[in-house]
């Protein structure tokens, strides 16, 4: 059954009409994975019982309210009307006959589906109501209600005011999904949530149902494996005190056990988990967040999957296995800089780095130099390479002992590491090579000079200032400016790449690259 209120998980949508989880499942299931059979209850049943609500006045507060009692005060009530408004009957009857579908009397998961979670750029994972082992129509149709309310619950409406959702906007789709008899379950990350390492698999299990793992009632077995050799890395039996499993007629209970020396899975059941969570990010081409089951029989399922979203980005190069290692240094801390760099200030900066390798008599191949790397709009070094030069490395750790001294450490510990060891280049030709690049900036005749006339050296420094200063000022008049419009120009040919980011202000004279129109109105405010 296929309609505007209802959908199989094998049908197509869009996260607008089945949020991020049913977004996903149904993602998952076309694309041949393991996911247990179920529906989704779309955004627009959820806009059906809410527009005859009259919620706008509660939507209103809630948009331009900030502090938290009220916010307190204004989730519950929406949460009430929501809850207590009747179901109409053609959407009573959809949800019933797609129900009758999966099995008679068939125990299922009622799960929330928000349009703002298990998103790429965060997952906002937990916000919601989830119902697990619901039984019969009259228990599904009332399961399905108070998902419907849960997208106001405190927790939700306060996360969502942190990260600057407007309240308008959210909507709320629910899964029915069928119930998988769990003899064992958990969660496992594609990459190690812990370390960043991507080719680390890790694993969470306990018996029963995956809710006392993803809630934190128990202290599971946990297992890091590495996903290129299949090898498990790490391996910690957890107390498993606790079981959380489903009761006949409906509901779950949770269960005492005594404490297990052994694990839960085995190891051929741990890669199996590794290699289905690798088939997932390669579906995905992301790091992903799975929870999954294995049911009484034996048999592997894959409950959901969302984006990791707290990994830092890697440099393009980053290698794959641990077998090498490349060092990057953050040009944001050198800077002073902890927040990214717009793009338009990201690639000036690398301008500035092609036209200092070129002035040292090493110029790039391509227009960005090599030694530079984007990672999460921020730009880092690639110290590999000096760091593997018998004099490049001692001239860097004495230099981060005034420049970084955080760093100097770090690069000590890992200079020792095997694979920077040194590469064969004569030291007599790196000396040469240093001693080249300091004649070129003049630096010895510059250094004996400020060391036999200090007050010259301090003028000379006042001096070069000022003329740096007098070239950064810009005209009260920006019209007769050459500089302005030449910048203008500039931002004319970039504004549709470099879009809202980057605004130029100094002493009255403001570019902003929002969009072209903006930046040929720039020069006249």
């Amino acid at each position: 059954m296929t309609n505007s209120l209802l959908l199989p998980f094998t049908a197509s949508s869009s996260i607008e009409r089945t949020g991020g989880k049913a977004y996903n499942l149904s993602e998952l299931t076309r694309a041949g994975f393991p996911v247990p059979p179920g529906f989704t209850i779309t955004t627009d049943a959820y806009l059906l019982i809410t527009q005859q609500l009259d919620l706008a006045p509660l939507l209103d507060e809630l948009e331009q309210t900030k502090e938290p009692e009220r916010l307190a005060e204004l989730a519950a009530r929406m949460r009430a009307r929501i809850h207590e408004a009747p179901i109409p009957k053609e959407l009573e009857q959809t949800i019933i006959q797609a129900y009758r579908q999966l099995g008679p009397s068939q125990p299922v998961a009622v799960r929330s589906s928000a349009t703002s979670e298990d998103l790429p750029f965060a997952s906002f994972a937990g916000q919601q109501d989830t119902y697990l082992n619901i039984v019969g129509e009259a228990a599904v149709l009332d399961a399905v209600r108070r998902c419907w309310a849960s997208l106001w619950t405190e927790r939700a409406v306060s996360y969502r005011a942190k990260n600057g959702i407007d309240p308008h906007t959210v909507r709320l789709a629910v899964v029915v999904q069928r119930l998988i008899d769990s003899r064992v379950a958990g969660v496992l990350f594609t990459a190690n949530p812990l370390t960043g390492k991507r080719r680390q698999a890790v694993i969470d299990a306990s018996p029963g149902l995956g809710e006392a793992v993803v809630s934190g009632a128990v202290n599971p077995d946990h297992f890091v494996v590495d996903t290129l050799a299949g090898r498990i890395l790490e391996r910690h039996i957890g107390e498993k005190q606790l079981q959380i499993r489903a009761t006949a007629g409906g509901g779950t209970e949770r269960v005492a056990l005594s404490s297990a020396n052994e694990a839960c899975v085995s190891d051929e059941q741990i890669r199996e988990l590794a290699r289905l969570g690798q088939r997932v990010e390669q579906h995905y081409g992301a790091p992903q967040d799975i929870e999954w089951s294995i049911d009484v029989q034996g048999k592997l399922w894959l409950l959901q999957a969302r984006p990791i979203t707290t990994l830092y980005p890697l440099p393009a190069d980053a290698p794959d296995s641990d077998d090498k290692l490349r060092v990057y240094f953050s040009l944001n801390v050198v800077q002073g800089v902890f927040r990214p760099f717009t793009p338009l200030g990201s690639s000036l900066l690398k301008r500035v780095g092609t036209a200092i390798a070129t002035f040292l008599g090493m110029p790039p191949a391509t227009p960005e130099p090599t030694f530079l790397k984007d990672a999460g709009m921020r730009l880092f070094l690639d110290m590999t390479t000096p760091l593997r030069n018998v004099v490049a490395r001692q001239l860097l750790i004495a230099l981060m002992g005034s420049a970084e001294s955080r760093t100097q450490p770090i690069f000590k510990q890992l200079v020792q590491d095997k694979r920077l060891s040194l590469t064969r280049t004569s030291r007599g030709a790196s000396l040469l090579f240093t001693l080249r690049i300091l004649l070129r900036l003049r630096l010895p005749s510059r250094i004996l000079r400020g060391m036999l006339r200090p007050e010259q050296a301090v003028q000379m420094r006042a001096t070069l200032l000022a003329e740096l200063e007098r070239t950064l000022q810009v005209p009260a008049s920006c019209d007769r400016s050459p500089t302005a419009r030449q910048h203008r120009g500039l931002l004319r040919q970039n504004a549709p790449i470099h879009r809202a980011h980057h605004s130029i202000s100094r002493r009255g004279y403001a570019l902003n690259a929002a969009d072209k129109q903006t930046a040929e109105r720039a020069c006249h405010r």
